[in-house]
């Protein structure tokens, strides 16, 4: 805990495990109070490390939900155990665990209510090994949506993230695509209900255990991603009504 703030770290996982223990190994347990892992049916031995690990909330998808719905289970799952401040870690090693205390105090300490992972800011990306493609769609889709969005991330595609339990309960995130612009679906909510993201420098490694997607996967993805940014800009300029978006209180 920080400041009697229970600090839960959830891990949507997807054939991790080859990568679990190092990830696990490295989250600070010295504020970190639970750790959630959402198992989306993987083929290999994800679940039987968990156990070995002693993770104590462990759930299996019966079937493969996609990327967006792991993270449904979850945050339910997190909320459900009155979790103050939301992690989503990747158990698949790209992103250091390191930084948890830098994001979490951000939050508990009433300075920002969301914090994400940035691998632009600074020079992280490139040299963690991100591909040059993806680098260049990420920087074009990022000033396409800050533009249509009104915003100034440094990126809006990295999965390091935590969130207050406050921000969680607000927005709908259960309406949102089960797939990979869950993500992206989710950054809009936040900001239509008015909260502000605050975004620290992370490292990143890319290696032949990290997750990835093919390039079909990535050109939807990207196309999803600018669907949801002119989304955004109907609904908040008033011309559009759109489910992710309704129920917000802003």
């Amino acid at each position: 805990m920080i400041d009697k703030k229970k600090i839960v770290v959830v891990l949507p996982a997807y054939n991790a495990a080859r990568t679990l223990e190092m990830t696990y190994k490295e989250i600070p347990f010295d504020i970190v109070d639970d750790v959630i892992l959402v198992d989306d049916r993987s083929s290999d031995e994800t679940i039987q490390v968990a156990e070995r690990l002693g993770i104590r909330h462990i759930i299996e998808h019966e079937v493969n939900k996609g990327y967006g719905g792991n993270q449904k289970s979850c945050y339910k799952k997190a909320l459900s155990l009155d979790a103050d401040i939301v992690v989503m870690l990747h158990p698949d090693y790209q992103y250091t665990p390191k930084l948890i205390h830098s994001m979490c105090y951000l939050i508990a300490n009433g300075v920002y209510e969301v914090v994400i992972g940035s691998r632009i800011l600074g020079k992280g990306a490139l040299k963690g090994g991100m591909p040059w493609y993806k680098y260049i769609s990420n920087r074009f889709l990022t000033l396409t949506q800050n533009i249509m969005m009104g915003q100034k991330l440094s990126e809006y595609h990295t999965g390091y993230r935590a969130f207050s339990g406050k921000v969680l309960k607000s927005i709908p995130f259960d309406v949102c695509s089960d797939d990979f612009v869950f993500d992206n679906q989710m950054l809009a909510q936040i900001f239509y209900a008015g909260f502000e993201i605050a975004e620290i420098t992370c490292p990143t490694k890319y290696e032949e255990e990290s997750s990835s997607i093919n390039f079909v996967r990535s050109a939807k993805y990207g196309m999803g991603v600018l669907y949801v940014s002119l989304q955004y800009f109907l609904q908040k300029s008033k011309l559009g009504k759109f489910k992710i978006f309704e129920g917000i209180k802003k």
